[in-house]
């Protein structure tokens, strides 16, 4: 069985990992922690970053960031994961669904201003599959409205939006180092400060309400319960497997981004028989995922059972969260044909480190087939 996702390990987890558990300090917020930020503000450009146990606690922590209050709505699109709606629903917000667009499953920037009311507080972009959405038009609406932008960027590490990486335009961001994602740590995520004015608040919110940090950096003689927060930090184990990661992003990114190539290329005789993924003139893809969009739900199914019979495994996505169990009656009852389209339609195909170059054949063999008989 070809799997949908292996994690890759570099060779130098274990040894971090151990150089963590011999120096002491493995609750977090040492040496490795610290590395790890260091390192992703100066490659990414970012302000200020916080590594945290996950993507969804880097949102709730911009949750809290912006002061999310009972009756504020949030802008977000349905074609997400749940995670991207949570933080706020946990704060009392209402969540305001967005379409997605026609050519990929990001929100459609052209629908935002609708749905902006006196309410609204913040819009949430996510980057799915790494690609952008139109940032300057997003931007351009918060300024307008006074609005704050938080990037959801799960699946963007090292990906941009004309000159800019994303996770570095919007106030705040959250990305995540779960074992499906290009650079792993398990579990795992971090959220960017790209505004001054949170940047100290962060630190405080992500060290359970205490002003800790500032403590141990010899800011301040003593500390204190401050202000609400959690324990957003992960353990130094955890930034030490995490750190591995990042010196190796580099030939993962490569590696990444030559499978992504051989499929598009082996699967091009199926234009017109199933869509491939659509990258703006603003984007840059980083190979988080390959995907292709069939013809309707029952074609889509059928190809899954195909594939696992060939010994593939190969994965439907989101389904629409304005008709989840949970949300469906709190919808204001829009459609979103885009969002339904791609949740019947899209299969995300294996794509991980070392999936080799005849692995790729044989999945794209067994699509061929399945099209055109061959």
């Amino acid at each position: 069985m070809i799997p949908f996702n292996k994690p890759y390990l570099t060779g130098k987890e274990a040894h971090y990992m151990y150089q963590a558990a011999l120096s002491g300090k493995l609750s977090g917020n040492g040496l490795f922690t610290n590395k790890c930020q260091q390192q992703l503000q100066e490659m990414y450009h970012f302000k200020k970053v916080l590594l945290t146990t996950s993507c969804t606690d880097a949102l709730e922590m911009a949750a809290i960031l912006i002061d999310t209050q009972p009756g504020d709505e949030i802008i977000i699109p349905s074609y997400t994961f749940v995670s991207t709606a949570n933080p706020f629903i946990l704060r009392g917000a209402n969540v305001i669904f967005a379409d997605s667009n026609a050519d990929n499953p990001n929100i459609d920037a052209d629908l935002i201003e609708s749905l902006i009311t006196p309410k609204t507080k913040a819009i949430v972009p996510v980057h799915y599959a790494g690609i952008a959405c139109d940032m300057d038009k997003i931007m351009a609406l918060a300024k307008r409205y006074n609005l704050f932008v938080i990037e959801d960027a799960a699946q963007a590490i090292d990906s941009r939006y004309k000159d800019q990486y994303l996770g570095g335009i919007g106030h705040l961001s959250a990305f995540s180092f779960h074992e499906t994602k290009n650079i792993i740590s398990g579990e795992g995520g971090m959220l960017v400060v790209n505004d001054e004015r949170f940047v100290k608040r962060a630190e405080i919110i992500w060290e359970k309400g205490t002003n800790r940090s500032a403590f141990f950096r010899g800011e301040i003689d003593k500390y204190g319960w401050v202000d609400i927060g959690s324990s957003f930090l992960p353990s130094e184990v955890v930034a030490a497997f995490l750190y591995a990661q990042i010196e190796h992003i580099k030939p993962i990114q490569e590696r990444r981004k030559e499978l992504w190539e051989l499929y598009r290329g082996q699967l091009q005789g199926l234009e017109g028989r199933i869509r491939f993924p659509y990258l703006p003139s603003y984007a840059t893809n980083n190979a988080h995922m390959f995907y292709i969009i069939c013809n309707d739900v029952d074609e889509r199914d059928r190809l899954i059972r195909h594939l696992k019979a060939s010994g593939i495994l190969a994965v439907f996505h989101y389904l629409s969260l304005h008709k989840s169990p949970f949300y469906k009656t709190r919808h204001d009852g829009r459609e979103l044909p885009y969002t339904d389209f791609y949740s019947d339609r899209l299969l995300r195909l294996p794509l991980f480190y070392e999936l080799t170059n005849e692995q790729v054949g044989q999945i794209t063999s067994a699509i061929k087939q399945f099209y055109l008989g061959q």
